[in-house]
C-alpha cells in the first residue's frame, strides 16, 4: 500500500479544507455547515492544544542539551555569534526589501491618491476588541523585550509560553552543567538527554496526526472569511506577498549560496516542505518547531548538535516574515492616511520592526502588537490596525511559514561553515 509522505498528506489536507470550507461559507447558517465549523474547530484546537503542550519541555530539553554537547570549549561562543548574526543580517534583509516594495506598490493609495475613504476606516465591534487588546502599547514595549529575557519567574513564565525566558534559562542551565562535579554532570546530561529523546518521540506521535489538524483549522478560516476576503485589500494582500516571495525565493537562497556554499539552495525548500505547510496552517512558528527540527535533521543532514541550538532560538528572536510585514503595514496604513513619511521617519520603522520582531511570541497574530508599538511611536493613528484584520490571518500564516524556512536556512548554513556533511552534497 503506497504511504505519502507528510507533506503531501497536509497538502491534501489544505486543499480540501478549501474546498470544504468555500462549500460552508456559501452555505451560511445551514445546520450542517454549523456542525462542519464546529467539528474544525473541535480538531483544529486539539491538535494545536498537542502542540503547544510539549513546546516548553522539547524546547528547553533542546536548548540545555545542545549548549551541553558543546562542551566547555569555545564552540557555544562560535555558534552563538554565528546564529545571532545571521538571524540579525537575514531580518534587516527582509525588513528592507518589504520598505522598497511598498514603496515602489503603494498599497495605501488608489490611483494617486490615499485610500482612506475606499478603504472606510470606521470601525467595527470586532476591530474595537482587537484595538482594546493592544490599545497603550508603545516604546517601552521594546525594552519590554529584553525584560523578558530575564523572567522573575520561570514557571509563570513557562505557563504563559514566554520563550524567551525559558531560552535564557536554558542556555545558562546548559553552560553550568558541564561545569560542575564531573559526577552531577554525568547524572544531568543523561537526565537531560532522555527527556529531550522522549519528547522527539512524543513530537512524532503528535505530528501523525498534522494532516487532520490542519485540515480542521484551515476549514474554519476559509468557512469563516470566504476566499473573497482578498477582495477589499487586494493590493496591500499582494504587496506583502511579493515581498514575502522575494525574500524566500531570491534572498534566502543567495545566503545559502553565498555564505553557506550550497550549489542548489532550492532543494532546502523541498527539505523543509513538511515544516513549511504546517507552519502555514497552523500560523505558529512554535508550534512548528519540534516538525522543523525533525525536517533539518532528517531531510537536510544538519546535526542534532547544530539544530538544537540554533532552531529553538530562532523560533523566538528571529521573526523574517513577520518584521517585513510589520514594516509594510505601518506604511501601508500611513499612505492610506496620505502621510508622507520621511527618509528618517522610515528609518525608524525600521529599526523599530527589527527590535520588535525579536522575542514576539510564535503564536497566531502575536505581530499586530508589533504593529501598535510602530505605529505610536511614528505617530500613525491605532485605527488603522482594523484594516489588517481583513488579510490577517491568511498573512499571518504565510509569514509564519517565512519565519521557519529563514530559522531552517541559518541551522543548514550555520551547519555547512561548522565542516558538516549535509544532504546538499
Amino acid at each position: 500500500m503506497l504511504k505519502l509522505k507528510l507533506h503531501w498528506q497536509i497538502l491534501i489536507a489544505i486543499a480540501a479544507a478549501f474546498l470544504v470550507g468555500g462549500v460552508v461559507n456559501f452555505a451560511g447558517d445551514a445546520a450542517w455547515a454549523k456542525a462542519i465549523v464546529n467539528a474544525g474547530e473541535f480538531i483544529g484546537t486539539f491538535f494545536l492544544n498537542a502542540l503547544k503542550m510539549i513546546i516548553v519541555p522539547l524546547v528547553l530539553s533542546s536548548i540545555i542539551c545542545g549548549v551541553a554537547g558543546m562542551g566547555k570549549g569555545a564552540d557555544l561562543g562560535r555558534l552563538g555569534a554565528k546564529a545571532l548574526s545571521f538571524y540579525a543580517l537575514s531580518s534587516t534583509i527582509a525588513i528592507l526589501v518589504g520598505l522598497l516594495v511598498v514603496n515602489v506598490m503603494t498599497p495605501g493609495e488608489i490611483n494617486g491618491e490615499p485610500a482612506r475613504d475606499q478603504l472606510n476606516l470606521s470601525s467595527t465591534e470586532q476591530v474595537d476588541q482587537q484595538l482594546a487588546k493592544v490599545e497603550g502599547r508603545g516604546l517601552g514595549d521594546v525594552a519590554a523585550v529584553f525584560l523578558r529575557m530575564v523572567p522573575p519567574n520561570l514557571v509563570e513564565a513557562a505557563a504563559e509560553g514566554q520563550m524567551l525566558g525559558l531560552i535564557t534559562f536554558g542556555l545558562l542551565f546548559g553552560f553550568f552543567m558541564v561545569r560542575v562535579a564531573p559526577a552531577a554532570s554525568e547524572t544531568l546530561v543523561n537526565f537531560w538527554t532522555g527527556v529531550s529523546e522522549v519528547m522527539m518521540k512524543i513530537t512524532m506521535l503528535v505530528m501523525k496526526f498534522a494532516p487532520l489538524g490542519v485540515f480542521g483549522l484551515v476549514t474554519v478560516t476559509i468557512a469563516g472569511t470566504g476566499l473573497e476576503i482578498l477582495a477589499n485589500l487586494a493590493v496591500f494582500f499582494f504587496t506583502v506577498t511579493f515581498a514575502l516571495a522575494i525574500h524566500v525565493l531570491v534572498v534566502m537562497p543567495l545566503l545559502l549560496r553565498y555564505l553557506g556554499g550550497v550549489k542548489n539552495p532550492y532543494r532546502q525548500i523541498a527539505f523543509m516542505a513538511p515544516a513549511l505547510l504546517t507552519a502555514f496552517s497552523t500560523a505558529s512558528s512554535s508550534g512548528t518547531l519540534p516538525l522543523t527540527m525533525d525536517c533539518v535533521e532528517k531531510n537536510a543532514g544538519v546535526s542534532k548538535r547544530t539544530s538544537s541550538f540554533v532552531l529553538p532560538l530562532g523560533a523566538t528572536i528571529n521573526m523574517d516574515g513577520t518584521a517585513l510585514y510589520e514594516c509594510v503595514a505601518a506604511m501601508f496604513i500611513a499612505q492610506a492616511y496620505g502621510l508622507d513619511l520621511t527618509i528618517g521617519v522610515q528609518f525608524t520603522i525600521v529599526l523599530i520592526a527589527l527590535l520588535t520582531s525579536i522575542g514576539v511570541a510564535g503564536i497566531p497574530s502575536a505581530s499586530l502588537v508589533a504593529i501598535t508599538v510602530i505605529l505610536t511611536a511614528v505617530g500613525l493613528p491605532l485605527e488603522g490596525i482594523g484594516l489588517l484584520l481583513v488579510t490577517d490571518r491568511i498573512l499571518d500564516m504565510m509569514r509564519t511559514a517565512v519565519n521557519v524556512f529563514s530559522d531552517s536556512c541559518c541551522a543548514t548554513i550555520i551547519a555547512r561553515t561548522e565542516g558538516e556533511k549535509t544532504n546538499f552534497e
